[in-house]
């Protein structure tokens, strides 16, 4: 079940980032972070626990033109298409919004173009997305690859 997250998921979502942070494959939040951006934030949910098994942001960056980002699914829940659900919901959401534009920064970049996503250089986001980057501790050698989807 997919719904938008709660202050009590904050702990949660922050778990699951922070797992993935660790191996490197996206960039850790501080709680801080998440709760100024709970709001960005959806959730799936395991029916029976009611448990937080994968998560999705929403983030708008300018008026036509917003990003999917912390997309991550508990490690057990891998190959359930909890990710591909998530990232579906976001695209609804920007679509109700009548954002022209989504954009992901990824290691998968498989994965988007399955939602029709097409790999851009870097270059082509505005600078405004490029706050987040100073404190990455990747910067400035970012090696995530940009992905840009034109909405319908």
């Amino acid at each position: 079940m997919i719904r938008k997250a709660t202050i009590k998921d904050i702990r949660d979502i922050h778990r699951l980032l922070q797992e993935y942070g660790q191996k490197g494959e996206l960039l850790p939040r501080p709680l801080s972070v998440l709760y100024d951006h709970l709001r960005d934030f959806s959730v799936y949910v395991e029916p029976e626990t009611d448990r937080v098994v994968g998560c999705c942001a929403l983030q708008f960056c300018w008026d036509d033109l917003a990003e999917i980002r912390s997309l991550a699914v508990h490690p057990d829940h891998v190959r359930k298409r909890i990710g591909s659900q998530l990232t579906q919901e976001a695209l609804s959401e920007a679509a109700s919004y009548a954002v022209k534009k989504v954009f992901a920064l990824t290691y998968q970049p498989g994965f988007f173009e399955k939602f029709g996503f097409k790999e851009i250089d870097k270059s082509q986001l505005p600078l405004k997305i490029w706050s987040d980057c100073i404190v990455c501790v990747k910067f400035p050698d970012c090696d995530e690859i940009a992905m840009m989807k034109e909405m319908d």
